[in-house]
Formats: C-alpha cells, sequence, structure tokens
C-alpha cells in the first residue's frame, strides 16, 4: 500500500472518531446559557459579557463548516475551509518561490510530516481548523485557550506589555501573544514562533523542518519571522468569528487575512485527555521508527 495512501486513511479515521470521543465524559449542566421557548439553548442569542462589559469568550467552540452557503459576505476574508488556508483565493496564497516549493511536497505526501500525526504541537491556525474543540478561560488580565489536539495550551497576555522584539526571547511554538481591546473585538499580536528557516530548504524538505512551521494542513510554511494578528468577535452567543492576518516576508510576497468560524458546545460537554504519544502507530505505519526520523 503506497504511503499517501496510508496517511489519507488514517487522516479520515482520527477525524471520524473525533466526535465520539469528544463524547466521553459525562455531561455537566453549564449555567447561564439562553434557552429558547423550546428548552433547547438559544445559540442566536445575545453574547455573554465579563464584570467589566467586555463580551466572554469563556467556553467550549468547535470549528463549524461552511456557515455561508451563499459565499463570502462582500468585503470580508475568505473562510478556510478543507484544512487549506488559501481555498478562498482566486490564486492561492501569495507564496514566496521557495514556500510555494515547500508546500507542494507537502501536500503531495498527504500529510506525511504534518505536526499532527508527530504528536508536536500545531501551527496557529490549524488549531482552529482540528476538529477537535478548543477551550477558552477569561481573565481580566489572561486569556487562556486550551486545544484537545495534541493538548496545545497559549497565554494571550492582558495586562498593556508589548511584544518582545523579533527574535529576542527564544521562539515559541505558540508564539508569544498580547490582547487589547477594540470595542467588542479581542485584537491579539503574535510574534518569536518556531517556524522554518529558508536558508536551509534547498528542494528538499530538511528533517528540521518535518511537523514545523505549518500553518494550515496543507503545509503553507511560516518562518520565526511571521508576525500573526487575531481579531475574534462573538456574534451572538453561539457563533465566534476569528480573523487570521498573517504578515510573514520571508514566506509570503504580501500579507494576507483568512478567516475562521467557531460554534459554542452548550451541552456540558468538556475536553478530554489527548495523549498522542499513548499507542502512537503512526510513525511505525508511514515507515518510520518512534524516534520520528525520515521515511525510510
Amino acid at each position: 500500500m503506497k504511503r499517501w495512501f496510508i496517511v489519507a486513511a488514517l487522516a479520515a479515521i482520527v477525524a471520524a472518531l473525533s466526535p465520539s470521543l469528544f463524547a466521553q465524559w459525562p455531561l455537566w449542566p453549564i449555567p447561564g446559557v439562553p434557552k429558547g421557548p423550546d428548552g433547547k439553548p438559544n445559540l442566536t442569542a445575545p453574547a455573554p459579557r465579563t464584570a467589566d462589559g467586555k463580551p466572554d469568550f469563556s467556553g467550549l467552540w468547535m470549528r463549524y463548516d461552511d456557515p455561508e452557503p451563499n459565499g463570502t459576505p462582500p468585503g470580508r476574508p475568505p473562510l478556510v475551509k478543507g484544512g487549506n488556508a488559501g481555498v478562498g483565493f482566486k490564486d492561492g496564497l501569495p507564496f514566496q518561490p521557495w514556500a510555494a516549493d515547500l508546500q507542494k511536497k507537502r501536500a503531495a505526501e498527504g500529510g506525511l510530516n504534518d505536526p499532527d500525526g508527530l504528536c508536536l504541537p500545531q501551527g496557529p491556525l490549524q488549531y482552529h481548523i482540528d476538529p477537535q474543540p478548543l477551550k477558552i478561560v477569561q481573565m481580566p488580565r489572561q486569556i487562556f485557550i486550551i486545544y484537545e489536539s495534541n493538548y496545545g495550551f497559549r497565554t494571550i497576555y492582558m495586562d498593556g506589555r508589548p511584544l518582545p522584539p523579533q527574535g529576542e526571547p527564544q521562539p515559541y511554538w505558540h508564539g508569544y501573544s498580547i490582547g487589547r481591546w477594540e470595542g467588542d473585538t479581542l485584537v491579539v499580536e503574535s510574534n518569536n514562533f518556531h517556524g522554518v528557516d529558508p536558508s536551509q530548504f534547498h528542494g528538499v524538505e530538511p528533517d528540521g523542518f518535518h511537523g514545523v512551521g505549518w500553518l494550515d494542513h496543507r503545509g503553507s510554511p511560516y518562518t520565526e519571522a511571521m508576525k500573526l494578528t487575531e481579531r475574534f468577535r462573538r456574534v451572538n452567543y453561539g457563533e465566534l468569528d476569528i480573523e487570521f492576518t498573517v504578515d510573514d516576508a520571508k514566506a509570503y510576497t504580501r500579507p494576507f487575512t483568512v478567516r475562521v468560524s467557531q460554534h459554542v458546545v452548550a451541552d456540558g460537554s468538556e475536553l478530554i485527555e489527548f495523549i498522542c504519544h499513548e499507542n502512537q502507530m503512526f510513525l511505525k505505519l508511514t515507515g518510520r521508527d518512534n524516534s520520528g526520523g525520515p521515511p525510510r
């Protein structure tokens, strides 16, 4: 059996099993969920607010596919679909030549070195387009985002600190993030990501690139020079709209913006443990040993 087929089959199995795995914890009612006349959660009710009047993003969220059957509204960025950040652009993402070459090679491998399969932290956009849920914990000075997939954990600092200069701290898998409010929109800026180094790419992806710098599941790369700006907006009780602006001149010829939609999970579900290395079979089934070395 060809390796690319094995990878695609494994990805399909993971996606199919995710909802059933997600339902394993016992449900516990969530206080304050607005209800309609039928007693069911009213997802179009106004967004809740914190004691200081800001929109409250706290809760469990899941990727919401195809919320716009009539296409992207005028003036809005395109939605990410099918794990592909460039699907909504006529000519795809504005890659630098080396980045276009790397993305094509990664896509042709069918996700062989996607960080998800290698039990590594995923890219900042990947986490939001996975089928697994995420949990937002909102506090006045910090906001935590906990991703069920690969147990990702991210801190957004809300205490007024600036971003550290690019390259000053050690690069972070999730970047270094600060947030501020613009009206009812939470604006998050992040830099100092653990990305790939273009000078190390010479037509063949080196081992050090495996699982690193994956913006989406098609292998669109980013470098340590990337600055990411996210704009979180809670449209109503049930919908979370997130715009992602990627500014990485080493990988792309210009900045671009895409969008992700999330729906609240209001049935009392919780995140479950996601221990990626437990019974890890991906590397073995794709012809590699447990050290994560290159394909044989």
